[in-house]
């Protein structure tokens, strides 16, 4: 069984120089994970933004430290411990656009999108629950991957590039706003990509895009997208439409907070098990999972592309659910229906206080029960439940919750379930 990617986001920002990476990136290791993320470490633009690339071949100071080594000497370090440790390594790849002040914009002025008057457009996104609410990154150059005249060595440039950085080791990309590039330049990219390391793994950064964008970057090759269940409330529709829409295209990764969104624990006033149910939620969910570091001792503060600094490391802790994450990780990577896009089906009712959605991928069968309550112990009484798993007999199904696990599971299951708790029921169909 290949397991699915369980991906730690070394948030750079938040860390420092590279020679600080590795300590974080063995409690990943300790954690269960087998993919480090790091958001862009290029040098960058006049912003300072994580994602406003100067130049790709260079790498942002900040990272540096006093290691009087090359940034690449520095990165393949880092790059070569996470294989030894068994890790994959995932980098940014922003090729939809440059800073502002990138030397390309001069040197290559067809490479870029342009205004009515001749400038350079920037690029733009609409809130979606406000159409009038539009944000335009000033310190951004639109690169034109589409029209330019001067396509060929365009695209050759960011072929290149990924090239050069599977040199070093790198072994994944997650794709930047994948969605707004050509599906023939990413068919090029992963080409090139694939034939040097057939290994390699492509992820689509589809958030907020409208169906007929994700379909049409799917169908371009991307291994892995990243859906947006995150946002979900255990009883609309709309998650489950969205995830049996995106399994027909490519398995989907889910995650309980990332460097984009608020602090999952800012959210909740810290609440604990809030943390612990939705990060078990995520990995149970789909077949890829991801957190951002932090996320297991409940840090607040969001994290920001420009203004997050190492002392941001320093604020009060307000809980270790280190050895929960541990455990979720291990239950994910022991069964193959956590590591594919299984079916899923929501047994419960929209309203019912307990979720049950029930998974079934060849001849597994999985329950997995929340309790949606994360302030009080909600009564769960389910006298059927083997049904549902399509068992003849509930000897032979297992608990395998990553924590409060029973021994047997009775028939029927009357149950109070602690706030948050999560449960999982496994079994064979015979």
């Amino acid at each position: 069984m290949t397991a699915g990617p369980i991906i730690y986001n070394l948030f750079p920002r938040l860390v420092g120089p590279m020679s600080k990476w590795l300590p974080h990136i063995e409690r990943a290791r300790d954690m269960g994970f087998n993919t480090i993320f790091v958001n862009p470490f290029h040098y960058p633009g006049f912003s300072g933004s994580l994602y406003a690339p100067k130049d790709y071949y260079d790498f942002n100071p900040l990272f540096m430290g006093e290691d009087p080594r090359p940034g690449k000497e520095q990165l393949s370090k880092v790059v070569a411990a996470c294989a030894r440790l068994g890790l994959r390594f995932m980098m940014d790849l922003v090729i939809n656009h440059t800073a502002i002040d990138c030397p390309l914009v001069t040197e290559n002025p067809t490479w870029y999108r342009r205004e009515t008057n001749g400038e350079v457009a920037h690029p733009w996104a609409m809130d979606p629950a406000d159409a009038r609410n539009i944000t335009v990154w000033g310190d951004l150059a639109e690169v034109d991957n589409i029209a330019s005249v001067d396509r060929e060595a365009l695209w050759k440039f960011w072929t290149e590039l990924v090239l050069h950085h599977l040199e070093l080791g790198i072994t994944d990309f997650r794709c930047d706003a994948a969605y707004k590039v050509p599906g023939e330049l990413w068919k090029r990219i992963q080409g090139a990509a694939r034939a040097k390391n057939p290994q390699v793994r492509f992820f689509a950064e589809t958030l907020g895009c409208r169906l007929k964008e994700v379909s049409a970057v799917a169908e371009v090759g991307f291994d892995f997208l990243f859906n947006s269940s995150k946002f979900w409330n255990f009883s609309d529709q709309w998650c489950l439409d969205q995830y049996e829409t995106f399994r027909r295209l490519a398995p989907s990764v889910a995650f309980p907070e990332s460097h984009d969104t608020p602090r999952l624990a800012q959210e909740t006033e810290g609440n604990e098990a809030a943390s612990k149910m939705r990060y078990a939620f995520a990995a149970f969910f789909s077949a890829g999972v991801m957190t951002l570091l932090g996320y297991e001792w409940g840090l607040k503060k969001k994290t920001d592309v420009v203004t997050t600094q190492p002392s941001d490391l320093e604020e009060p802790r307000s809980m270790d659910i280190s050895g929960f994450i541990g455990e979720v990780n291990r239950v994910k990577r022991e069964h193959e229906i956590f590591n594919v896009d299984a079916f899923n089906l929501m047994v419960s009712g929209p309203q019912a206080p307990v979720f049950i959605l029930k998974k079934s991928w060849n001849s597994e069968r999985v329950l997995v029960i929340i309790n949606k309550d994360l302030q009080r112990y909600q009564h769960l009484y389910f006298p059927d439940w083997d049904k549902w798993l399509e068992w003849p007999a509930p000897g032979g199904v297992k608990d395998i919750s990553p924590e409060h696990r029973m021994e047997s599971v009775p028939l029927p299951l009357d149950y109070h379930l602690r706030p948050g708790q999560v449960m999982v029921l496994h079994g064979i169909k015979p």
